[in-house]
């Protein structure tokens, strides 16, 4: 039979409200009284029920995030900086994957609130409106993180994925580069994949490149439609020098399309993108990548959450976290 904290208090010869308070630390115990009851516990094998003790202070210690890809490796080192931090605050995480389905995510968002979570992460997807209204039935913080919706309404933690775009694109362009294609991400995802487009036309403007739309491919941010969107441009007539992917599952894509063919990466393809997950440094040649800071992201907007929860000050809800442009092998000179 389950024990109690009935059982516990008899054992210990304490009423139940002293066993209560032990359990949850409540320094207003005598160390002796303290020690029974702990001894008690040991004894009966007690393991205090985290529902009801959610239910009596209205706190269940435990935080949902909602994450649209699990099998993604940039959301999995995003997740071990939020865990991380949860771990110091003492949070639970439940973590819950949605396959990137919006109907899956709303689904999601609204069974974690159902579990009396302290706080939500939302992680990495499209914010739409439909998000929104889901958001506007919880009472409790609700932090975006590796995204933001666009009126700003909730506290965020992201970089600045239009810049990073740009310095991508530049980096091709201080290299001598003039005929850029992209890969791009849905241009339905203002937060990223809209920015990072948004960032390449810019800096083709900015260096005076006329923009070519036969020069744009949209993906899916997989490493699969990045091998379909590089057979497309090889098979131009007049072929791009460079190429810039929003990803870099979509660039390794890009680069195994153009080894398939018998060419060579950096000599007749250069190739930069967005992300630098582990596999950037792994591919061959190994890829220059603009780096999110991924474990940072996690950790920041988790401590975020904390402060909302406890009710702290927060000066900046909205935070942008610095991006790194990490130049590898996959990048030359046009005319080298």
């Amino acid at each position: 039979m389950t024990v109690t904290i009935y059982d516990v208090a008899r054992e210990a010869g304490v009423s139940m409200a002293t066993v209560s308070r032990v359990v949850n630390n409540n320094p207003n115990v005598k160390p002796q009284t303290r020690k029974k009851v702990y001894e008690a516990i040991e004894r009966l094998g007690y393991r205090p029920n985290a529902v009801a003790r959610g239910l009596a202070s209205k706190k269940t210690t435990t935080v949902g995030v909602v994450i649209p890809d699990i099998s993604n490796s940039i959301f999995a080192e995003i997740a071990r900086g939020i865990e991380d931090i949860a771990n110091m605050y003492h949070y639970n995480i439940i973590l819950c994957n949605a396959d990137k389905r919006k109907e899956k995510e709303i689904r999601v968002i609204n069974t974690l609130l159902e579990k009396q979570v302290d706080g939500l992460l939302f992680m990495g997807g499209t914010v739409t409106d439909e998000h929104i209204l889901a958001f506007q039935t919880s009472s409790v913080p609700i932090v975006l993180c590796a995204t933001s919706d666009e009126k700003g309404t909730y506290p965020s933690v992201d970089i600045d994925h239009e810049a990073a775009a740009f310095d991508a694109v530049n980096t091709l362009i201080r290299h001598g580069h003039r005929e850029i294609a992209m890969i791009s991400g849905t241009l339905q995802d203002p937060a990223n994949g809209y920015a990072r487009f948004h960032g390449y036309k810019k800096a083709l403007e900015t260096a005076g490149i006329e923009y070519q739309e036969d020069l744009v491919r949209i993906g899916n941010y997989r490493y699969e439609s990045g091998v379909e969107a590089m057979k497309y441009f090889l098979g131009l007539k007049k072929k791009p020098t460079a190429v810039f992917a929003a990803t870099d599952e979509m660039a390794i894509g890009a680069i195994h399309s153009i080894q398939d063919e018998g060419l060579k990466v950096p000599d007749d393809f250069s190739v930069i993108s967005v992300d630098n997950i582990r596999m950037a440094s792994m591919v061959r040649p190994l890829l220059t990548t603009v780096a999110q800071p991924m474990y940072d992201l996690g950790a920041v907007a988790m401590r975020l959450l904390t402060k909302l929860m406890k009710k702290e000050t927060v000066e900046n809800p909205r935070v942008i976290l610095p991006h790194e442009t990490i130049l590898r092998l996959s990048v030359n000179h046009v005319n080298e």
